[in-house]
């Protein structure tokens, strides 16, 4: 089983391109829920690590699999390292795309993670307003897929500065994430990651060379408490699955090849 988690302010279709394309397809089954409070898992309640962690474990239970290598994203790579803390014994390893590292993140985040008391009391005050019913009616979709395509004819055309207005823009986010997860989950990536020296699962890091939003050689640094992790980094700002796809794709079914179908017992 292979699970897919995406990204701050963003949903599955963060990962419908990899699984278009991807050889994995003929050997595991694969899925990329929405986290609860994105794309079509929409809640408006308490968002966080104990909620999406619970999720995932009772996903696996549904789908009957004791095990899984969990990929994810940004946040998904956050939380992907929070349910292997968790839960050892239901994961056969990770894929920590573009990981958060409290220590390491610049830009609006780490604006965030010293706000986070401010955060704390705005996400508290969005959920009571939303439990009187006061919240917007309808939150646009968001459809990755075609996003990156109109991104990257940008970029083709030298407009660079297309991927960062784009992708890490807060006003942009929240059209298409409720307030309150949005909030809640600034919250999650700002708290950084649990102790790395307790995850003893195989990891494959794949790390921006630029620093968009985090830092890439302390991250990098950090990410060596880890027990047995492989790294590589992709030339990008920090949107891997949108400025690399098939270098990234290349890398998991790699990976996946050699390290986790052994683990898992699976054919290769």
């Amino acid at each position: 089983m292979l699970v897919l988690l995406h990204g701050l302010a963003s949903n599955l279709t963060r990962w419908s391109e990899l699984v278009a394309h991807t050889s994995l397809k003929a050997g595991w089954d694969i899925l990329r829920p929405d986290l609860r409070g994105h794309g079509a898992s929409l809640d408006r309640r308490r968002v966080g690590m104990d909620e999406w962690c619970a999720d995932l474990a009772a996903l696996l239970e549904a789908e009957r699999a004791p095990r899984a290598v969990v990929v994810g994203h940004c946040l998904g790579a956050n939380v992907a390292v929070e349910f292997a803390r968790r839960r050892p014994d239901e994961v056969a390893g990770l894929v920590l795309v573009e990981p958060m590292p409290r220590e390491a993140l610049r830009g609006s985040l780490r604006a965030a993670a010293r706000l986070w008391p401010l955060l704390l009391s705005a996400a508290w005050l969005v959920r009571a307003l939303n439990a009187l019913g006061v919240h917007r009616r309808r939150v646009a979709r968001l459809d990755l897929v075609e996003l990156d395509r109109q991104t990257r004819a940008a970029m083709s055309e030298g407009a660079s500065e297309t991927l960062v207005r784009r992708y890490a823009s807060p006003w942009i986010d929240l059209r298409t994430t409720p307030t309150g997860a949005y909030l809640q989950s600034l919250m999650a990536v700002s708290r950084g990651l649990p102790d790395l020296a307790a995850i003893r699962v195989p990891v494959l890091a794949l790390l921006s060379t630029g620093g968009a939003l985090s830092d890439p050689s302390r991250t990098e640094r950090l990410l060596r408490a880890l027990p047995s992790c492989r790294i590589m980094q992709l030339s990008s700002e920090h949107w891997i699955p949108t400025e690399q796809p098939e270098a990234m794709r290349r890398a998991i079914e790699e990976w996946c090849a050699g390290v986790a179908a052994p683990a898992l017992g699976a054919r290769p």
